[in-house]
C-alpha cells in the first residue's frame, strides 16, 4: 500500500503532530509519524564530506563522525572553474548519504565572500555570486540525483563569525539582490534544493528566521521555491513569527517549548491552521522523498573510487601562483629534493568547526613526494613547530638542507587556530615562525618553492625571495598526492583563484566596517566587494581574481561579439560571443577563459568589469578551439531599487576576454538597444561612483540605503538576544558563561593535536561567548528552562 496523498496526510494528522513536526526530534533527526508511515528522517552536515555522528548526538553536535571521504573545502573547489567537476563530487557525497541512510546533506555554503578575514571563507566559494551559484548548483544537482536532499545555506548575509547569531547586518536593496542573494537565485531557481538553511543574523532589522521578504517574498513568490526552510542550528526567535514568515523546521530539538507555542498561538489565533498546514504540507514532502528513496535498496559506497574522485578534484583546484624561470615542473628524476616544513608531515587538509570530516584515509605531502622522487632522494626539515614557537635551531637545520639540495619545497599555511567556524581571522599573515623560516631561504630563491596550506587568502612578504608558488587551499584527504602530481607534471595545474588575494588588510574596502561590534554591522561598502572594488579603484593587488598558472601558454583571437537588434528582460534574446583559443605550447592543458561585461554610461555606480560566463576547455598541444558564449538580459543588468526589479540600461558596453580580471586578452565595445532608456547618473550615489576614495560616510550610506543608519541595539538592558559575551563580566552572567564554557569545551575536546585542540578551544569560547540568552533553553535544557532564563535576565538587569 502506497503512502496517502500529502493533503490527505495534512487532514490526518492533529493539530499537535502538526506543531510537533515543526521542530526537530533531537540534534540531527525529525519527528515521525509512525501510524500514518512517515519515518524520522536524518540530516547531518557537511558541504565536502559526510559528518554524520557514530555515537548518539551530542547538543554541540561535533563528536566523533563514521569515516567517509573528505574533499577539498569549497575555496579549493571554487579554483576548478568546473561545474561538471562538482557535480559529480556531488553525486559520490550524495551516494555516502545513502549508504549511511542520511536524508538530507547540509550543504553546500553560498554566502558571499565579502571579506578576506570572515572566519568560515574556507566553506564558501567566491568573492563572485555567479561563479558561487554555478558551482552551488552543479553541487544540489549532484547529491539529489542520488535521492538526497541538500540545505543550501546560510540565507542570508552572513558573512563573519563575530556576533553571528544576533547582529543585525544593514545593507542596501540594491547590493543585497546583485551580490548577496544573487547565488542563492541561481541555485533555487536551476536546481531547486531540497531545504534552504536560513541564518542566524538580522538582515535590517529583523532575524533571518522571521524575515518574510526574504523567506516568502523572494525566495517562494519569486524565485519559486519549493522545498523547506531550516533554520541554522540555534537560528529561532520566535517560533510563531517565523513559521508565518516562512520558516518551516526549527533545528535542533528545542523539547516541546516551541510546539506548545504553537498550540497556544492557535489557540488565541495569532496563528490560522491555514498557515500551520502551510509549513506541514512542505515538511511532509520533504519528509515522502526522503522515505522514498531510504524505502530503495541500501547502497554501499566505493570510497575508495571517491578516494581516486576527490584526488581530481584537487588536482583541479591547485592554482599555479608564480612559476619564475619555470622552476615547476620539477620531473622526477635523480636529484636531491629538500622537503621543509612540518606541514608537510602533518598537512592542513580541512577547515574546522562544524564540516569537520573523518577521512577513511589521509595522505601527506612527505609521503607522496618520496613516492614520487624516491626516498632516497628526499631529504625532510621541520624548519617550524605547529604550535607557533620561534627555533632557530630548526631553521638552521632547514638553511643547510636548503643549501645541500637542488630544489627546495616548503610547506607553509594556517594552522586550525587560524581559520574556523566561529571566530574570524584576525590578520591576514602566516604564523611568524613560518614566515621567519621563509626569510631564512631567500639566499636559495631560485630553487624554493612554497606550497601553501589554506582556506583563504594570506599575504605574502616573501614573494620576491622565492622562485615558486603553489596554492594548494584545503586539498581534502587526496590533495597531497595531487600536488605531488602537480610538482613532478604529472598533471599540468589548471586552477584559477576565484577570491582576490589583495596585499593589505586595509586596501579591502570593507575593512573599515568589518565584522561590526556584534550588534549590527554596517555594509558601507555597497557594491564594492572583492575584485568589483580592486579593478575599478585600480587598486594593486597581490593576485587578482581568475589569476591561475599553467606549465602550457594560451592564445586568445577572434572575439566577435553580435548582438540582437533589441534585448528585453521577457524575451529570448541574447548577446553571442565567440573566441578561438589556441594551446600554443607542447604540452596538453586547460584553460580558463573569463568573460567580463562593462557599461560605459551607467547611471548607477558600476564595476569596470564583472564576471559574465566562463569555460574551462581542455586543449592538446598546439590545438584550437573556438568556444561560444550566450549573454542574456541579466547579464547587463542592475536592480533597480525604485522599479523593483533588473534594468538593462540602452548604453555601450564592453565585451572583455581574459585570463583573469586584470589579463584581459581582447576586448570589444558594441551598442545594446535595450527595453530601457539611459538615466542620468544618481546625484545622491556620488561617492559610490568613485570608489578609489573610498568616501563611504554616513551620509553616503543613508542615501545609499534610501533612510538614516538605524540604531543599533544598546547592550543594556539585557534580554534574550542579548550574548552570553555580553554579560560574562557580570557577577551573575560570570557563572552562567563559565559553566557554559566547560561544557562546550568538553563536547569539542579530545584532538591530540595541540594546534587543532588550541582551535577547538577558541571555538568554544567564540561559540559561548555569542549565543544569545534565548538559547540557554535550547543548548542547555539539562540547566535552564525558557523560565529560568527569563529570571536570570530580571536578576541581571536588577
Amino acid at each position: 500500500m502506497g503512502t496517502p496523498s500529502i493533503e490527505a496526510l495534512v487532514k490526518s494528522l492533529t493539530v499537535e503532530e502538526k506543531a510537533q513536526l515543526c521542530g526537530g526530534k533531537d540534534f540531527w533527526s525529525l519527528h515521525a509519524v509512525e501510524r500514518l508511515g512517515l519515518p524520522s528522517i536524518m540530516v547531518t552536515d557537511g558541504p565536502h564530506g559526510l559528518r554524520k555522528q557514530s555515537e548518539d548526538g551530542d547538543h554541540v553536535g561535533l563528536n566523533a563522525a563514521v569515516p567517509a571521504t573528505c574533499f577539498p573545502t569549497a575555496s579549493a573547489t571554487a579554483a576548478t572553474w568546473n561545474p561538471s567537476l562538482i557535480e559529480k563530487m556531488g553525486k559520490a557525497l550524495g551516494a555516502e548519504c545513502r549508504a549511511e541512510d542520511v536524508s538530507v546533506l547540509l550543504g553546500p555554503g553560498i554566502n558571499l565572500k565579502r571579506h578576506p578575514l570572515g572566519g568560515r571563507n574556507f566553506e564558501y566559494f567566491s568573492e563572485d555570486p555567479r561563479l558561487a551559484g554555478d558551482l552551488a548548483t552543479a553541487w544540489i544537482k549532484g547529491v539529489q540525483q542520488q535521492g538526497v536532499g541538500t540545505s543550501l545555506k546560510h540565507y542570508a548575509v552572513n558573512n563573519h563569525e563575530f556576533g553571528r547569531m544576533t547582529v543585525d547586518a544593514i545593507i542596501d536593496q540594491r547590493t543585497l539582490r546583485e551580490l548577496y542573494l544573487s547565488a542563492f537565485e541561481k541555485a533555487v531557481k536551476d536546481s531547486q534544493p531540497w531545504t534552504v538553511m536560513c541564518s542566524y543574523n538580522k538582515i535590517n532589522g529583523v532575524y533571518a528566521a522571521e524575515h518574510k521578504q526574504l523567506l516568502n517574498d523572494i525566495l517562494v513568490e519569486e524565485w519559486g521555491f519549493e522545498g523547506i526552510v531550516v533554520t541554522d542550528w540555534g537560528a529561532n526567535n520566535n517560533r510563531v513569527a517565523g513559521l508565518k514568515a516562512g520558516q518551516t523546521l526549527e533545528m535542533p530539538s528545542s523539547g516541546d517549548m516551541n510546539t506548545k507555542k504553537i498550540i497556544a498561538a492557535l489557540e488565541v489565533g495569532c496563528l490560522t491552521e491555514s498557515e500551520l498546514d502551510y509549513a506541514v504540507t512542505r515538511l511532509l514532502k520533504l519528509i515522502v522523498k526522503a522515505k522514498e528513496t531510504l524505502s530503495l535498496p541500501r547502497v554501499q559506497a566505493d570510497l575508495h573510487a571517491h578516494h581516486d574522485l576527490a584526488r581530481e578534484v584537487a588536482h583541479e583546484s591547485v592554482v599555479l601562483l608564480k612559476n619564475d624561470n619555470g622552476i615547476l615542473p620539477v620531473e622526477a628524476k635523480q636529484q636531491k629534493v629538500a622537503v621543509i616544513g612540518a606541514l608537510a608531515a602533518h598537512a592542513r587538509y580541512q577547515g574546522s568547526g562544524s564540516s569537520k570530516i573523518n577521512p577513511f584515509k589521509l595522505e601527506q605531502p612527505l609521503d607522496e613526494l618520496k613516492n614520487a622522487y624516491g626516498a632516497e632522494n628526499v631529504s625532510f626539515a621541520q624548519g617550524y613547530h605547529l604550535d607557533n614557537r620561534s627555533d632557530l635551531e630548526a631553521i638552521s637545520e632547514a638553511q643547510l638542507l636548503a643549501k645541500e639540495s637542488d630544489v627546495v619545497f616548503v610547506f607553509a599555511g594556517l594552522t586550525p587556530k587560524y581559520e574556523s567556524e566561529c571566530f574570524d581571522r584576525s590578520h591576514l599573515d602566516l604564523p611568524q615562525n613560518q614566515l621567519e623560516l621563509i626569510s631564512a631561504l631567500a639566499a636559495y630563491k631560485s630553487k624554493v618553492v612554497v606550497i601553501l596550506q589554506n582556506g583563504a587568502p594570506v599575504t605574502m612578504p616573501f614573494i620576491d625571495d622565492v622562485s615558486g608558488v603553489i596554492e594548494a587551499y584545503l586539498g581534502g584527504q587526496a590533495g597531497s598526492s595531487a600536488v605531488a602530481d602537480i610538482i613532478t607534471g604529472k598533471v599540468n595545474p589548471s586552477g584559477k583563484l576565484a577570491e582576490t588575494f589583495p596585499l593589505h588588510l586595509d586596501d579591502v574596502a570593507s575593512t573599515p566596517y568589518f565584522p561590526g561590534n556584534g550588534r549590527q554591522v554596517q555594509y558601507r561598502e555597497g557594491i564594492w566587494v572583492g575584485y568589483r572594488y580592486f579593478d575599478t579603484a585600480n587598486q594593486a593587488v597581490l593576485f587578482p581574481f581568475g589569476h591561475g598558472l599553467s606549465y602550457s601558454s594560451y592564445d586568445y583571437s577572434n572575439l566577435t561579439v553580435e548582438a540582437p537588434q533589441a534585448l528585453a528582460a521577457d524575451a529570448n534574446s541574447v548577446v553571442t560571443v565567440s573566441l578561438d583559443v589556441t594551446n600554443t605550447s607542447e604540452r596538453d592543458g586547460a584553460e580558463i577563459v573569463q568573460l567580463y561585461v562593462g557599461q560605459a554610461n551607467p547611471s548607477v555606480p558600476r564595476p569596470l568589469k564583472e564576471l559574465a560566463a566562463y569555460q574551462k576547455v581542455f586543449l592538446k598541444a598546439g590545438e584550437t578551439k573556438t568556444l561560444k558564449f550566450e549573454l542574456d538580459y541579466r547579464t547587463f543588468a542592475f536592480w533597480d531599487v525604485v522599479k523593483q526589479r533588473w534594468i538593462a540600461e540602452t548604453d555601450s558596453y564592453t565585451i572583455f576576454a581574459a585570463a583573469s580580471i586584470a589579463d584581459v586578452r581582447s576586448e570589444q565595445s558594441f551598442t545594446l538597444n535595450t527595453d530601457t532608456a539611459k538615466s542620468e547618473p544618481q546625484a545622491s550615489l556620488a561617492n559610490y561612483f568613485t570608489p578609489a576614495k573610498r568616501d563611504f560616510s554616513e551620509p553616503a550610506f543613508a542615501a545609499l540605503l534610501g533612510y538614516e543608519i538605524p540604531a543599533e541595539d544598546p547592550v543594556v538592558p539585557y534580554g534574550m538576544n542579548s550574548r552570553l559575551g555580553d554579560i560574562k563580566d557580570t557577577e551573575v552572567g560570570s557563572k552562567v558563561y563559565q559553566g557554559l564554557l566547560e561544557a562546550f569545551g568538553i563536547m569539542l575536546g579530545g584532538d591530540e593535536n595541540a594546534s587543532a585542540a588550541e582551535a577547538d578551544r577558541l571555538m568554544a569560547e567564540a561559540m559561548v561567548a555569542d549565543m544569545p540568552l534565548r538559547n540557554l533553553a535550547v543548548f542547555a535544557r539539562d540547566r535552564y528552562s525558557e523560565k529560568e532564563v527569563l529570571a536570570l535576565i530580571e536578576q541581571l538587569n536588577q
